[in-house]
Protein backbone atom coordinates (compact mmCIF):
# COMPACT_ATOMS: atom_id res chain seq x y z
CA UNK A 1 0.00 0.00 0.00
CA UNK A 2 3.13 2.30 1.12
CA UNK A 3 4.52 2.32 -2.73
CA UNK A 4 0.66 2.24 -4.61
CA UNK A 5 0.29 5.81 -2.61
CA UNK A 6 3.37 7.37 -3.49
CA UNK A 7 2.80 5.94 -7.12
CA UNK A 8 -0.35 7.43 -7.44
CA UNK A 9 1.01 10.81 -5.65
CA UNK A 10 3.38 11.00 -8.41
CA UNK A 11 0.71 10.51 -11.25
CA UNK A 12 -1.47 12.92 -9.50
CA UNK A 13 1.79 15.70 -9.79
CA UNK A 14 2.51 15.10 -12.73
CA UNK A 15 -0.77 14.96 -13.86
CA UNK A 16 -1.58 18.42 -12.59
CA UNK A 17 1.86 19.47 -13.96
CA UNK A 18 0.40 18.63 -17.36
CA UNK A 19 -2.87 20.28 -16.75
CA UNK A 20 -1.21 23.60 -16.67
CA UNK A 21 0.30 23.63 -19.81
CA UNK A 22 -2.76 23.79 -21.59
CA UNK A 23 -3.67 26.81 -19.41
CA UNK A 24 -0.13 28.66 -19.76
CA UNK A 25 -0.48 28.05 -23.25
CA UNK A 26 -4.08 28.97 -23.59
CA UNK A 27 -2.88 32.63 -21.95
CA UNK A 28 0.09 32.80 -23.63
CA UNK A 29 -2.11 32.23 -27.17
CA UNK A 30 -4.69 35.21 -26.53
CA UNK A 31 -1.49 37.12 -25.04
CA UNK A 32 0.33 36.89 -28.66
CA UNK A 33 -2.13 37.12 -30.56
CA UNK A 34 -1.76 39.00 -33.31
CA UNK A 35 -5.51 40.86 -33.52
CA UNK A 36 -5.96 40.08 -29.75
CA UNK A 37 -5.42 42.95 -27.76
CA UNK A 38 -6.53 42.54 -24.20
CA UNK A 39 -4.97 41.40 -21.23
CA UNK A 40 -7.42 41.72 -18.27
CA UNK A 41 -8.70 38.21 -19.27
CA UNK A 42 -5.54 36.08 -20.25
CA UNK A 43 -3.08 37.83 -17.49
CA UNK A 44 -5.38 35.71 -14.40
CA UNK A 45 -5.49 32.80 -16.86
CA UNK A 46 -1.74 33.05 -17.27
CA UNK A 47 -1.01 33.69 -13.33
CA UNK A 48 -3.44 30.12 -12.60
CA UNK A 49 -1.52 28.63 -14.70
CA UNK A 50 1.82 29.28 -13.82
CA UNK A 51 0.94 28.58 -10.11
CA UNK A 52 -0.73 25.32 -11.11
CA UNK A 53 2.66 24.34 -12.56
CA UNK A 54 4.53 25.48 -9.77
CA UNK A 55 2.92 24.03 -6.79
CA UNK A 56 2.70 20.59 -9.17
CA UNK A 57 6.27 20.32 -9.09
CA UNK A 58 6.82 20.73 -5.58
CA UNK A 59 4.15 18.53 -4.71
CA UNK A 60 5.77 15.66 -7.23
CA UNK A 61 9.14 16.48 -5.54
CA UNK A 62 7.53 15.94 -2.00
CA UNK A 63 5.80 12.74 -3.29
CA UNK A 64 9.62 11.43 -4.23
CA UNK A 65 10.78 12.03 -0.51
CA UNK A 66 7.56 10.96 1.09
CA UNK A 67 6.94 13.95 2.64
CA UNK A 68 3.20 13.55 3.96
CA UNK A 69 3.05 17.50 4.98
CA UNK A 70 4.18 18.92 1.61
CA UNK A 71 1.49 16.85 0.14
CA UNK A 72 -1.35 18.37 2.73
CA UNK A 73 0.45 21.77 1.46
CA UNK A 74 -0.12 21.19 -1.79
CA UNK A 75 -3.82 19.71 -1.69
CA UNK A 76 -4.86 22.97 0.34
CA UNK A 77 -3.31 25.28 -2.08
CA UNK A 78 -4.62 23.17 -4.85
CA UNK A 79 -8.31 23.44 -3.63
CA UNK A 80 -7.64 27.03 -4.03
CA UNK A 81 -6.46 26.88 -7.52
CA UNK A 82 -9.33 25.00 -8.33
CA UNK A 83 -12.11 27.68 -7.00
CA UNK A 84 -9.97 30.46 -8.78
CA UNK A 85 -10.12 29.14 -11.94
CA UNK A 86 -13.35 28.02 -11.69
CA UNK A 87 -14.64 31.63 -10.67
CA UNK A 88 -12.64 33.19 -13.57
CA UNK A 89 -14.10 30.60 -15.72
CA UNK A 90 -17.73 31.84 -14.36
CA UNK A 91 -16.71 35.60 -14.82
CA UNK A 92 -15.47 35.32 -17.84
CA UNK A 93 -18.96 33.77 -19.31
CA UNK A 94 -20.61 36.32 -17.84
CA UNK A 95 -18.82 39.47 -19.33
CA UNK A 96 -18.64 37.47 -22.35
CA UNK A 97 -22.41 36.65 -22.78
CA UNK A 98 -22.97 39.76 -24.25
CA UNK A 99 -22.16 40.96 -27.93
CA UNK A 100 -21.96 40.01 -31.75
CA UNK A 101 -21.99 41.38 -35.02
CA UNK A 102 -24.71 43.70 -36.31
CA UNK A 103 -24.95 42.03 -40.46
CA UNK A 104 -23.88 44.81 -43.26
CA UNK A 105 -26.59 44.58 -45.80
CA UNK A 106 -24.24 43.85 -49.13
CA UNK A 107 -21.44 43.31 -47.03
CA UNK A 108 -19.44 40.11 -46.36
CA UNK A 109 -18.38 41.58 -42.67
CA UNK A 110 -20.03 42.60 -39.93
CA UNK A 111 -19.55 45.38 -37.98
CA UNK A 112 -20.18 46.14 -33.73
CA UNK A 113 -21.48 48.47 -31.17
CA UNK A 114 -20.26 49.11 -28.23
CA UNK A 115 -23.39 49.13 -26.12
CA UNK A 116 -24.11 45.39 -27.55
CA UNK A 117 -21.38 44.68 -24.66
CA UNK A 118 -21.31 44.04 -20.91
CA UNK A 119 -20.80 47.14 -18.63
CA UNK A 120 -17.71 46.04 -16.98
CA UNK A 121 -16.02 45.24 -20.64
CA UNK A 122 -16.67 49.06 -21.90
CA UNK A 123 -15.85 50.49 -18.61
CA UNK A 124 -12.39 48.92 -19.11
CA UNK A 125 -11.75 50.10 -23.10
CA UNK A 126 -13.30 53.47 -21.98
CA UNK A 127 -10.39 54.19 -19.62
CA UNK A 128 -8.06 56.23 -21.73
CA UNK A 129 -4.54 54.74 -20.52
CA UNK A 130 -5.76 51.38 -20.93
CA UNK A 131 -7.09 52.19 -23.94
CA UNK A 132 -3.82 53.89 -25.24
CA UNK A 133 -2.24 50.48 -24.48
CA UNK A 134 -4.48 48.90 -27.01
CA UNK A 135 -4.70 51.53 -29.37
CA UNK A 136 -1.08 50.73 -29.61
CA UNK A 137 -0.82 46.94 -29.17
CA UNK A 138 -3.77 47.16 -32.78
CA UNK A 139 -1.03 49.80 -34.40
CA UNK A 140 2.00 47.22 -34.03
CA UNK A 141 -0.37 43.98 -35.35
CA UNK A 142 -0.80 46.36 -38.44
CA UNK A 143 -4.37 44.78 -38.97
CA UNK A 144 -5.33 47.94 -40.90
CA UNK A 145 -2.19 47.42 -43.29
CA UNK A 146 -3.83 44.34 -45.10
CA UNK A 147 -6.87 46.64 -46.19
CA UNK A 148 -4.80 49.09 -47.96
CA UNK A 149 -4.25 47.02 -51.29
CA UNK A 150 -8.01 46.68 -51.02
CA UNK A 151 -10.19 47.19 -53.99
CA UNK A 152 -14.15 48.83 -53.54
CA UNK A 153 -15.42 44.87 -54.79
CA UNK A 154 -13.05 43.28 -52.62
CA UNK A 155 -15.00 46.04 -49.98
CA UNK A 156 -18.47 44.23 -51.04
CA UNK A 157 -17.25 40.41 -51.07
CA UNK A 158 -14.42 40.07 -48.37
CA UNK A 159 -14.32 39.44 -44.88
CA UNK A 160 -12.80 41.73 -42.26
CA UNK A 161 -11.88 40.40 -38.56
CA UNK A 162 -13.53 42.59 -35.84
CA UNK A 163 -10.32 44.70 -35.49
CA UNK A 164 -10.29 45.40 -39.03
CA UNK A 165 -14.16 46.18 -39.21
CA UNK A 166 -14.08 48.24 -36.33
CA UNK A 167 -10.98 50.10 -36.39
CA UNK A 168 -9.36 50.51 -40.27
CA UNK A 169 -12.60 52.02 -41.75
CA UNK A 170 -15.69 54.39 -41.34
CA UNK A 171 -19.16 52.90 -40.37
CA UNK A 172 -20.23 51.48 -43.74
CA UNK A 173 -23.81 53.79 -42.91
CA UNK A 174 -21.45 57.27 -42.90
CA UNK A 175 -22.10 59.50 -46.41
CA UNK A 176 -19.59 61.76 -46.85
CA UNK A 177 -20.63 62.98 -50.53
CA UNK A 178 -24.00 64.70 -49.34
CA UNK A 179 -23.79 68.37 -49.98
CA UNK A 180 -26.44 68.66 -46.69
CA UNK A 181 -25.68 68.40 -43.59
CA UNK A 182 -26.85 65.26 -41.87
CA UNK A 183 -27.14 63.66 -38.26
CA UNK A 184 -24.84 60.75 -38.52
CA UNK A 185 -23.01 58.41 -36.00
CA UNK A 186 -20.46 60.29 -34.11
CA UNK A 187 -17.88 57.66 -35.60
CA UNK A 188 -18.41 59.11 -38.94
CA UNK A 189 -16.39 62.36 -37.40
CA UNK A 190 -13.80 60.85 -35.71
CA UNK A 191 -12.66 58.93 -39.08
CA UNK A 192 -9.33 60.21 -40.46
CA UNK A 193 -7.51 59.20 -43.50
CA UNK A 194 -4.10 59.23 -41.80
CA UNK A 195 -2.35 55.78 -41.06
CA UNK A 196 -1.89 56.61 -37.50
CA UNK A 197 -5.34 58.04 -37.14
CA UNK A 198 -7.86 55.98 -39.16
CA UNK A 199 -10.66 55.04 -36.63
CA UNK A 200 -8.98 54.22 -33.93
CA UNK A 201 -10.47 56.57 -31.58
CA UNK A 202 -14.06 55.30 -32.75
CA UNK A 203 -16.52 53.10 -30.34
CA UNK A 204 -16.68 50.40 -33.63
CA UNK A 205 -12.87 50.49 -33.05
CA UNK A 206 -13.58 49.21 -28.82
CA UNK A 207 -16.38 46.88 -29.76
CA UNK A 208 -14.04 44.99 -32.09
CA UNK A 209 -11.65 44.38 -29.71
CA UNK A 210 -13.89 43.86 -27.36
CA UNK A 211 -15.94 41.05 -29.98
CA UNK A 212 -12.41 39.82 -30.70
CA UNK A 213 -11.76 38.96 -26.78
CA UNK A 214 -15.18 37.25 -27.14
CA UNK A 215 -14.73 34.92 -29.19
CA UNK A 216 -11.01 34.20 -28.23
CA UNK A 217 -12.58 33.16 -24.34
CA UNK A 218 -15.03 30.94 -25.82
CA UNK A 219 -12.43 29.55 -27.92
CA UNK A 220 -10.97 28.82 -24.36
CA UNK A 221 -14.07 28.21 -22.34
CA UNK A 222 -14.13 24.79 -23.54
CA UNK A 223 -10.40 23.89 -22.25
CA UNK A 224 -10.98 25.74 -19.09
CA UNK A 225 -13.96 23.02 -18.20
CA UNK A 226 -12.01 20.03 -19.10
CA UNK A 227 -8.91 21.20 -17.43
CA UNK A 228 -11.26 21.87 -14.24
CA UNK A 229 -12.79 18.42 -14.44
CA UNK A 230 -9.63 17.05 -14.73
CA UNK A 231 -8.07 19.05 -11.96
CA UNK A 232 -11.33 18.44 -9.49
CA UNK A 233 -10.86 14.32 -10.13
CA UNK A 234 -7.12 14.85 -9.75
CA UNK A 235 -7.79 16.47 -6.54
CA UNK A 236 -9.81 13.49 -5.23
CA UNK A 237 -7.03 11.22 -6.09
CA UNK A 238 -4.70 13.08 -4.20
CA UNK A 239 -7.03 12.86 -0.55
CA UNK A 240 -6.88 9.28 -0.98
CA UNK A 241 -3.29 9.35 -1.58
CA UNK A 242 -2.72 11.33 1.36
CA UNK A 243 -4.60 9.10 4.10
CA UNK A 244 -2.96 6.31 2.85
CA UNK A 245 0.24 7.91 2.55
CA UNK A 246 -0.35 9.00 6.24
CA UNK A 247 -0.89 4.96 7.09
CA UNK A 248 2.07 4.40 5.02
CA UNK A 249 4.32 6.34 7.39
CA UNK A 250 3.32 4.04 10.46
CA UNK A 251 4.99 1.39 9.01
CA UNK A 252 2.35 -1.27 9.44
CA UNK A 253 0.21 -2.55 6.31
CA UNK A 254 -3.40 -1.67 6.32
CA UNK A 255 -5.67 -3.47 8.58
CA UNK A 256 -2.98 -5.49 10.54
CA UNK A 257 -3.13 -4.86 14.34
CA UNK A 258 -0.75 -2.10 15.33
CA UNK A 259 -1.27 -2.60 19.38
CA UNK A 260 1.97 -4.95 20.30
CA UNK A 261 1.24 -4.18 24.53
CA UNK A 262 -1.08 -3.14 26.41
CA UNK A 263 -0.47 -1.78 29.74
CA UNK A 264 -2.50 -3.13 32.66
CA UNK A 265 -4.96 -0.77 34.83
CA UNK A 266 -3.86 0.69 37.88
CA UNK A 267 -5.69 -1.55 39.97
CA UNK A 268 -4.88 -4.94 38.14
CA UNK A 269 -2.08 -5.61 40.16
CA UNK A 270 -4.78 -5.37 43.58
CA UNK A 271 -7.62 -7.67 42.47
CA UNK A 272 -4.94 -10.47 41.22
CA UNK A 273 -3.29 -10.28 44.52
CA UNK A 274 -6.69 -10.32 46.52
CA UNK A 275 -7.69 -13.46 44.73
CA UNK A 276 -5.11 -15.65 45.05
CA UNK A 277 -5.20 -14.51 48.97
CA UNK A 278 -9.24 -15.40 48.87
CA UNK A 279 -8.00 -19.01 47.03
CA UNK A 280 -5.49 -19.68 49.53
CA UNK A 281 -8.03 -18.97 52.04
CA UNK A 282 -10.77 -21.48 51.41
Amino acid sequence: MYRFSNTVIGFLNLFTLLASIPIIGGGLWMARSSTSCESFLQTPLLVVGFVVLIISLAGFIGACFHVAWALWVYLVVMLFLIATLMGLTIFGFVVTSQGGGVEVPGRAYKEYRLQDYSPWLRNRVKDPDYWRTIRSCILGSKACEKLVSWTPLDYLEKDMSPIQSGCCKPPTSCNYNSATVVPQDQDCYRWNNAPTLLCYECDSCKAGVLEDVRRDWHKLSVLNIVVLVFLIGIYSIGCCAFRNTRRAETDYPYGENRMTKVRPRWDYYWWRWWRDKREQLY
